[in-house]
Order: structure tokens, then sequence, then C-alpha cells
């Protein structure tokens, strides 16, 4: 049996919890995904307690798409932390917002000299960056191209229900995103959230050659699609492409795991993320 990696979570160091309140009003990312004071943040020991409860053997650890470039040094240090005291549990991405240019760039290089590996989770709209643009995409495409580092970037879908952070990232949006970075081959990108539903339309050849380079997760799936969906964009981009993962604490890694079965298939049809990411 296939080690079992969650590709997609998040943890917050424990001093960010106390002071939600407080960040809220001054990052607008963290603000719009944890103003409800309801609203699920995990330690890395919260994260390994549930890896343990799950049947978890490894999982990335993301922050979020924050806009205060303070407080995602900050957060990206808890992660480094995070990976050195739990080495063979933890696998770390650094989060930085491509508005700031150069900055966002050598804070990439600080934090992939410190042991990270990806950069993620981008959230283009309350950060407030086209991720569309070339332009603006080129300093943090070129430092992942430069160490050849996954780039995971929140996507949405055009139709269907609202929700907290979902954001109009679409698939016309996000193939325009990866379109600009095949000049950067050494960068692998994963769109979250089944990519906004980008899959479905491989149906196109144009859109099925652009994504050479390009993975998808299944980052809170129960929440918007039906079982059926693993095996429909297995079909369709095939199932290597398919990264496992929760978006916990959102949703814990059991409930996609169930999600699987009830589509008739095994976590071992879609483990993948561990081949991916070595």
């Amino acid at each position: 049996m296939a080690l079992t990696t969650d590709f997609h979570t998040h943890i917050f160091p424990p001093w960010l919890r106390d002071e939600r309140k407080k960040w809220v009003e001054r990052d607008a990312t963290f603000g719009e995904l944890f103003s409800d004071p309801k609203a699920r943040m995990a330690t890395a020991e919260d994260l390994i307690h549930a890896m343990d409860e799950d049947g978890v053997d490894r999982s990335v650890a993301m922050g979020i798409g924050w806009t205060d470039l303070g407080l995602a040094r900050e957060a990206n240090n808890y992660i480094i932390e995070s990976v050195r005291s739990y080495p063979d549990r933890i696998i770390g991405f650094c989060s930085v917002n491509p508005a700031w240019g150069e900055a966002a760039a050598l804070e990439v290089d600080r934090c992939v000299r410190a042991g990270l590996v990806g950069i993620g989770e981008l959230h283009a709209d309350t950060q407030g960056f086209d991720i569309s643009d070339a332009d603006t995409m080129r300093p943090l495409l070129e430092v992942a191209n430069e160490h050849a580092l996954i780039i995971t970037a929140h996507t949405s879908e055009p139709v269907g229900h609202l929700y907290q952070g979902k954001g109009h990232t679409t698939p016309d949006v996000t193939l325009r995103f990866i379109e600009n970075a095949r000049a950067y081959p050494n960068v692998k990108i994963v769109c979250a959230h089944w990519g906004g539903g980008l899959p479905f339309y491989t149906l196109m050849p144009e859109v099925k050659d652009a994504l050479q380079n390009v993975w998808f997760d299944t980052a809170a799936s129960p929440f918007l699609y039906s079982p059926s969906v693993f095996s429909i964009v297995a079909d369709l981009v095939g199932a290597d492409k398919i990264l496992l993962g929760s978006d916990f604490p959102l949703i814990r890694f059991s409930r996609i795991k169930r999600q699987v079965e009830e589509a008739g298939k095994t976590l071992d049809d879609y483990a993948h993320a561990g081949p991916f990411l070595s």
C-alpha cells in the first residue's frame, strides 16, 4: 500500500489563533476566511493529531494568500519550524503575494533555503493581483523556476453556490496563468479545488495541450462535487493528475477518503501525491 498523503492543509501559529480578531482587520485574505469566530484554525500539532486519526502519513502544510508581508513571514516561519519538528510528516509550502514583486521572490528564496518546497496557496482575489497577467507573475515564476517549485493556486467555479473565499479565479483566468507559466518549464502548477472545473474543458484539444505541467487537488471536494468527479476527471486528464487533498482544518481527510470510496475507488487509485512531491 502506498503512503497516504494529504496534499492540501493549512496550519497557523497558536498566537495567530489567539489574536484572530486583530488580524482579520489587517489582512484581507485572513479576514475573508477567518472573520467568523467559528471558522476552524489548526496548529501543526492539531494537524498531526488529525493525521494519526485519519491514517495519513504525510501532509503538505500551506499558508493562505496573505496581504500583510510581516504576517506572511511569521506564518512562513511557523511552517518552517513545523517541518523541522515533524520532518517525516509535514512538507512545507510558503505563502506570498505576487503583488509584492521582488519582495515576494526574496521571501520565497528565503523559505526554500530553509527547507520549504512550494508556494501556496495563492488567493488572487483577496490578495488583489491578476494571476493571468504575465508581468505581475514574472518575479514569482522566475524564482519558482530557479528552484523547481510547485505553485498551488486557489481556483473556483464560474457557476454554482457561493461560499467564503470562492473568488473569481475561474477556468478562463486560470488557463491564461497556465499558458504564461509554460515559459517556466521547471514550475509545476497545482490548481486547488479541482481547478474550478478546468479539467472538464480538456475536451478541447488546445486546453488539454496546455495542461502538461498542471495537476489538480481535491481540496474541499465533498462541498463542491458529487463522488463521480473522481472517475470523470481521471478519464479526462488521467488519475495521475489528481492529488488527494482535504483543505484541513475546513474538512478532514477522512471525508475525502469517504468520497473516494463512494466513487467506487480506493485511496491507492489516487496515491500520486507522494511521487509528485519526490
